[in-house]
């Protein structure tokens, strides 16, 4: 971008300009700009080293269960994987550029636990300690501020075969093991944990619907899955999901955290859920549908066991906590990330005979959620069958948070919405998502209100995402990136017009 004049009034009208003959709205005609945010609120973009990095047999780096999935024929929607990706193990360098350019802050990125420990335990793998000092020190270099996930869904493929992963208490040690690593790796650099990335989202795809990795359910008599049971087994894996996050917090906490002065949390998938009618029923539905979600697992968190529907509804399904337990839970949290795209209406479900059909967890909650109401969308409609523009929700949510969980910090750990991807939509029509600079406005400027005029906790905010990648069963069908990867062409990355409003969004002095 050409130099801005030092004149504020003209600064502005220059970003105007510019933005309109680039075809991008710029922050200063919007009702949100980096200044509707507190001093010190920090802005990123966020990844995962599955959607990324590629580069999959390098470096002693060994396989994880969605390495296993994705080569699963019918797994992945276009029948693709992740061997590649955007090949960011070898491109940090150029997209750290990108970060830099844009104006970010920080960026929010996990490690693989496989390059660590091929086989989940054992003996350390230098390459792969060597490869993320390598990308701290580079991103530090830049003055982008690491924000580092522990886990993001990509459980050492070893565990699983040994003894199921997440079905084992074995694998809260192994996790803390791991995350113990981490911690005297890295910690003298890296001051922002997240321990362990959307809980909920491993539990509920991966071990009741089957649709992630590992791939287990009973559904409809194991047409679907080879293994597993969806009445139980999403709880077990939830418990010890929970008991291994409390476990490495607890270690961060007594060893590391005092000496290297850092903080740690976890990250929370929420879709926000709105009554279908003002009807009592439906707005105790929509309790409910929030607390098989987000209080499933921050409700331990918070309180030290889970929400009172939870145990009234799955009664001795739903596992229960020791009273040391309980006590390793409560307060195990530095700051809370929330992981939030869309909103849905939620109403009673009376008969519920769609989930006594299938004797699955998730007709546990005895709701009905659906982004229509009497036929019409709740917004407009992205790419993802599941994502709708809700700007609201993201206001409604901060307040949720405030109120019922006595105002934490919050960082906003993922934001974004997705294109799809056609062979026949042309670069230059690709590249005008004007659709996503309405997402990314109406969202932060419901954000900021929610911070500035409803006193909100709210400390940072991270847009998923930097680059199109590799999005989990939906494969390269589905594009949430800032920036656009040209997978014909040798991944050249080119920036949208999202990316162009966001860089003015970020060094805006208006």
């Amino acid at each position: 971008m050409p130099k801005i004049p030092r004149n504020k009034h003209f600064a502005c009208i220059f970003i105007l300009f510019f933005a309109i003959i680039n075809h991008v709205s710029s922050d200063c005609s919007t009702n949100v700009s980096r200044k509707s945010f507190p001093k010190g609120f920090v802005f990123g973009t966020a990844s995962s080293a599955y959607q990324y990095e590629g580069a999959v047999k390098e470096d002693g780096r060994g396989p994880c269960v969605w390495d296993k999935f994705a080569h699963s024929f019918g797994k992945v929607l276009d029948f693709s994987n992740a061997d590649v990706a955007e090949d960011q193990y070898h491109r940090y360098p150029e997209d750290i550029g990108l970060m830099k350019d844009l104006g970010a802050d920080a960026y929010r990125f996990s490690i693989s636990w496989t390059r660590i420990f091929p086989n989940g335990t054992g003996e350390i793998n230098q390459a792969g300690v060597d490869h993320y000092n390598n990308l701290i020190n580079a991103l530090l270099a830049k003055g982008i501020t690491p924000y580092v996930t522990i886990y993001h869904w990509d459980t050492p493929l070893a565990l699983e075969d040994s003894y199921n992963s997440w079905l084992s208490p074995q694998i809260i040690n192994d996790f803390a093991a791991y995350a113990e690593t981490l911690f005297e790796k890295f910690g003298d650099r890296v001051k922002h944990w997240i321990t362990i990335n959307e809980p909920h989202t491993v539990a509920a795809q991966g071990y009741d619907m089957g649709i992630f990795a590992p791939g287990r359910c009973s559904i409809l008599l194991h047409l679907f899955c080879r293994a597993g049971n969806s009445a139980t087994e999403p709880y077990i894996a939830g418990h010890h999901l929970l008991l291994a996050h409390a476990t490495a917090v607890d270690i961060y906490r007594k060893k590391y955290q005092r000496k290297q002065g850092g903080v740690i949390g976890a990250s929370f998938d929420v879709i926000w859920y709105e009554p279908e009618t003002n009807k009592p029923e439906d707005i105790e539905a929509a309790q409910r549908a929030q607390d098989f979600q987000l209080g499933w697992f921050l409700d331990p968190l918070m309180f030290g066991d889970y929400p009172s529907s939870m145990r009234e509804r799955v009664g001795d399904r739903l596992p229960k906590f020791t009273a040391a337990e309980s006590a390793l839970l409560k307060g195990s949290l530095d700051f809370v990330g929330i992981n939030h795209y869309t909103t849905f209406y939620a109403r009673n479900n009376k008969t519920n005979l769609v989930g006594v059909l299938l004797n699955d967890a998730l007709a546990d909650s005895g709701t009905l959620t659906l982004p229509f109401r009497d036929g019409k969308p709740i917004g407009e409609k992205a790419h993802a069958i599941w994502l709708y523009i809700v700007p609201r929700g993201m206001r409604e949510l901060m307040n949720y948070i405030k109120v019922k969980y006595q105002n934490p910090i919050v960082l906003i750990t993922e934001n974004g919405m997705d294109d799809g991807h056609s062979i026949f939509t042309s670069l230059k029509d690709a590249l005008n998502d004007q659709k996503r600079i309405r997402y990314y406005s109406g969202y932060l400027e419901n954000l900021a209100a929610a911070i500035k005029e409803d006193g909100c906790n709210v400390k940072g905010y991270f847009a998923w995402s930097l680059l199109d990648n590799w999005e989990w069963a939906a494969g390269y069908t589905s594009r949430f990136g800032l920036y656009f990867v040209d997978y014909k062409d040798n991944l050249k990355r080119y920036p949208k017009s999202s990316a162009l409003w966001f860089k003015n969004f970020l060094n805006s002095t208006c």
